[in-house]
């Protein structure tokens, strides 16, 4: 078996650490470990396929592990990579031109925010209830509070929340806002994606096409 790591292949210079931006909740810390226990590093944020120059990258990777794997074929993995990565490139080119058409630069979610590679990619400002890997499920009211601000001070139309999600956090937000007139989109982080959705014709290019899409909506 060849294992690939996803992180190793794209490299430290890569990768960033998750982060806390203002209005945010943060984790808990955890206690204190026993003594002369080492400190754990900085926590990298794992959602690294979520952005389309990352995957250009880790296709490429994916291609040149197969072909050592089955020497032989290794002609049709890399004309297949090359295919592949043109179509990634294609769809990059579409989210660069979004956000160079749209009239906001900012992104809110009630939710968890595993978008992190994403929103760097093309530039974009966010705000979040949670980190991308939090497990916290209830916002506090200065969260919320703080979030339904921001939603009123940048004009946004929309509250984003991730796929499977219940909206409450999102929902709450917009009943605290002037207006109270923005909608809940969700993106898909493909987190949920199951082998089921796979044989529905889900894909990795069909879902990021779904969040260009929600992209557009939320920056109008």
């Amino acid at each position: 078996m060849v294992v690939i790591n996803l992180l190793d292949a794209l490299g430290e210079s890569s990768l960033k650490e998750e982060e806390v931006v203002e209005g945010m909740e943060a984790e808990e810390e955890e206690e204190e470990g026993e003594e002369g226990e080492e400190e754990e590093g900085p926590e990298i944020d794992e959602h690294v396929w979520l952005s389309l120059k990352n995957a250009q990258t880790l296709v490429k990777v994916i291609a040149e592990k197969l072909s050592e794997i089955d020497a032989p074929n290794s002609q049709t993995y890399s004309s297949n990579a090359d295919s592949y990565i043109a179509k990634l490139a294609d769809l990059d080119e579409k989210y660069t031109a979004a956000v160079a058409d749209a009239s906001k630069d900012t992104l809110l979610f009630g939710d968890r925010f595993p978008f992190r590679y994403l929103v760097d990619d093309y530039g974009l400002n966010y705000y979040a209830a949670f980190v991308g890997c939090s497990a916290e499920t209830e916002a506090s009211f200065e969260t919320v509070a703080f979030l339904s601000k921001k939603v009123d001070e940048l004009d946004l139309n929309t509250v984003l929340t991730i796929e499977k999600s219940d909206g409450k956090i999102a929902n709450t937000i917009i009943q605290n806002t002037a207006n109270k007139d923005a909608i809940v989109l969700a993106m898909d982080s493909m987190q949920a994606t199951t082998s089921q959705d796979v044989a529905g014709g889900a894909s990795y290019i069909s879902i990021m096409e779904s969040n260009l899409e929600v992209l557009k909506e939320a920056l109008r």
